[in-house]
């Protein structure tokens, strides 16, 4: 998808081709034209988008203003995204079927709408169904969507637990109460010592127990976190011992075998050096009897010329 720096819509029509720049500024014109009141037109992810301000709906996934509308000039093609037409149930197939009717073919994603030249589009259709969705209707639907989601859930459950914070904050405590009803409303001659008696029964003092109990549930609540923290840190030392052991096993396991190796390698030497030396001095041996021998065969051949040469004289 192709982003643009442009960060106003003139700068962006400005920064398109004329061929691009026409149909994208009739597309814009007829958006502002058919949208409901309380969308605003800017730059918004590299394209011209129509979205609900920050000031107006913060509470977003992505803290971002959220958008109805986009329109983007692509390397292949012009995209116009409508995330409007599934703002309502049964809407996508209305619009779907109002294009047919049109005679247009129609060329969408799940929201992107792509063309390649103004009379692709069925103008009348799309400023039905532009004026459709009003900034109330599309929030209500944001918000059902966003709260079949797990993050929606999470966010729904921390508003919810916000509320109730807010609620029981606003309630007056037990001693307030206390001070309105006062006894001195109640004249002395109406109402007899047993009656006030009645009033005032060990029964509401039995009532601020349970302050002391909700107090030690507290407190026996911190101290569980302590509790559990103190585990983690202990099982956390311990793996880090037993790492360290199998470390240190597993280094000496490594040094054992690179010292037999070691040993093997130099007894090998040995073997082979003694092995040379052997069989340097058989060679010596061999060649020393071939010299007897040559000496033996030359001498027995010089006397057997001389006693020839006796007899031939």
């Amino acid at each position: 998808m192709v982003s643009s720096d442009a960060r106003t819509v003139t700068q962006y029509l400005a920064s398109l081709p004329e061929d691009r720049r026409a149909p994208v500024s009739a597309v814009r014109d007829l958006v502002n034209r058919a949208l409901p009141a309380g969308f605003v037109e800017g730059m918004q992810y590299g394209m011209i988008s129509w979205f609900i301000p920050l000031a107006r709906y913060p509470i977003t996934y992505n803290k971002q203003p959220l958008a109805i509308v986009a329109l983007a000039s692509q390397k292949q093609y012009m995209s116009l995204y409508l995330m409007g037409v599934y703002s309502g149930p049964g809407q996508a197939e209305a619009f779907e079927e109002a294009w047919a009717a049109a005679g247009k073919r129609l060329n969408m994603g799940k929201a992107c709408l792509r063309f390649k030249k103004l009379d692709d589009l069925a103008m009348d259709v799309l400023a039905d169904v532009l004026a459709t969705t009003s900034v109330e209707a599309f929030i209500e639907r944001y918000e059902a969507v966003r709260a079949q989601t797990v993050a929606g859930k999470k966010a729904a459950k921390k508003t919810a637990a916000k509320k109730t914070a807010k609620k029981t904050a606003k309630k007056t405590p037990a001693k307030k109460t206390a001070k309105k009803t006062p006894a001195k409303k109640t004249p002395a001659k109406k109402t007899p010592a047993k009656k006030t008696a009645k009033k005032t029964p060990a029964k509401k003092t039995a009532k601020k127990t349970p302050a002391k109990k909700t107090a030690k549930k507290t407190a026996a609540k911190k101290k569980t976190p302590a509790k559990k923290t103190a585990k983690k840190k202990t099982a956390a030392k311990k793996k880090t011992a037993a790492k360290k052991k199998t470390a240190a096993k597993k280094t000496a396991a490594k040094e054992t075998a690179a010292k037999k190796t070691a040993a093997k390698k130099t007894a090998a030497k040995k073997k082979t050096a003694a092995k040379k030396t052997a069989a340097k001095k058989t060679a010596k041996h061999k060649t020393a009897k071939n010299k007897t021998a040559k000496n033996k065969t030359a001498k027995n051949k010089t006397t057997k010329n001389k006693a020839s040469a006796a007899k031939r004289r």
